[in-house]
């Protein structure tokens, strides 16, 4: 467990959180109304990318200088800010008070295009950034260098293991409560999908039926050429077989902490996807909520929710797939570039 301090006066901006990876749907922009927070209570993660202004478009940044930060394919615009960003949700800070003239934002909210907003209450230094306009997930970041982070005191330390991940990662349903693709699943499969075709070297990629099939398969065949010996692609990760024979390429769990793939043995290539999606495909919950034989009793109601089913077909979300594939360097083959051009 750890508690932020603001790095100017040790004030303690943060209760104790435990790190977990960056939510692969941090990045998304959804609809036009208030998005709940990104980070669960008690919990923090570290963004790898740089955020924030100064922000330069692309016709104004050298080839080396968007190599440099990691990005091998155009976008609209780059951060120069500095990345490692500490992220958590906005009832996890403490000690920190709003800078008013640094409260702009599109529409109903604050969207950062400032820099830091929040200071630190005690000394007055800038360090955090609260951002919770419509259609952005509800987070504040501590700038890494405003902050510093200290040890909880009593706090026990918390760890998770491959052989725990089942019991600490339930599945994430794909449908949410109101009938569309969970965000989480979409954008977690975009991100996947940019590794996928990477992987594929450009041949088509065979996928076993059933949720993996549901969930890649469509888009993949629309993305590769077809014709080549096709690739196999198959579940792998703590609790299943191995599977025989061994595919060209295995999908596999990221660590729901570090962010981390779990490593396969032997030369398969593995592919990273988020636990909590990795969960739901490879132990598919489908049991009954009553008895398979009989009938409820006479007099009493059916008071257990039908199955959701989604709106229309699984199309994993565009914007992570491509915010992916550009900061791949395998994206400057030419084949691959012209997938990345054409979405």
């Amino acid at each position: 467990m750890t508690v932020f301090v603001c790095a100017e006066c040790d004030a303690v901006l943060s209760v104790p959180l435990s790190q977990v990876a960056f939510p692969a749907h941090g990045r998304l922009r959804l609809g036009h109304g208030f998005l709940p927070a990104l980070m669960e209570q008690g919990t923090y993660a570290v963004d790898p990318e740089p955020t924030g202004p100064p922000w330069r478009r692309w016709s104004d940044i050298s080839e080396e200088e968007a190599v440099a930060r990691g990005v091998f394919a155009p976008v609209s615009a780059l951060s120069f800010g500095d990345p490692g960003a500490i992220v958590v949700a906005p009832g996890d800070t403490r000690g920190t008070v709003l800078i008013p003239e640094r409260c702009d934002g599109c529409c109903f909210g604050l969207d950062g295009r400032d820099g830091p907003n929040l200071a630190c209450e005690q000394c007055g230094q800038p360090v955090a950034t609260r951002i919770d306009d419509c259609s952005l997930w509800q987070e504040v970041r501590f700038a890494p260098r405003a902050v510093r982070p200290t040890p909880a005191r009593d706090a026990a330390p918390h760890t998770v293991n491959w052989r725990a991940l089942a019991a600490e990662v339930p599945g994430t349903p794909p449908i949410d409560p109101c009938g569309g693709w969970n965000p989480q699943w979409t954008a977690a499969a975009g991100v996947t999908l940019a590794h996928l075709v990477a992987a594929s070297d450009g041949a088509p990629l065979a996928v076993p039926d059933g949720p993996v099939a549901d969930t890649f398969r469509r888009t993949l065949d629309a993305l590769l050429r077809q014709g080549r010996p096709a690739k196999t692609v198959a579940l792998a990760g703590p609790g299943l077989p191995a599977p025989e024979p061994t595919p060209d390429i295995l999908l596999v769990p990221q660590h729901p902490r570090t962010g981390k793939a779990w490593q396969p043995p032997g030369s398969a290539r593995a592919v990273p996807l988020a636990a909590e999606v990795w969960m739901h495909l490879a132990f598919p919950n489908e049991g009954l909520p009553v008895p398979a034989t009989g009938r409820l009793p006479d007099g009493v109601l059916r008071d257990d929710p039908l199955p959701m089913h989604p709106w229309g077909m699984f199309r994993p979300d565009s914007t992570p797939f491509r915010y992916t594939l550009a900061r791949l360097p395998a994206v400057r083959q030419p084949w691959l570039r012209k997938i990345y051009d054409g979405g």
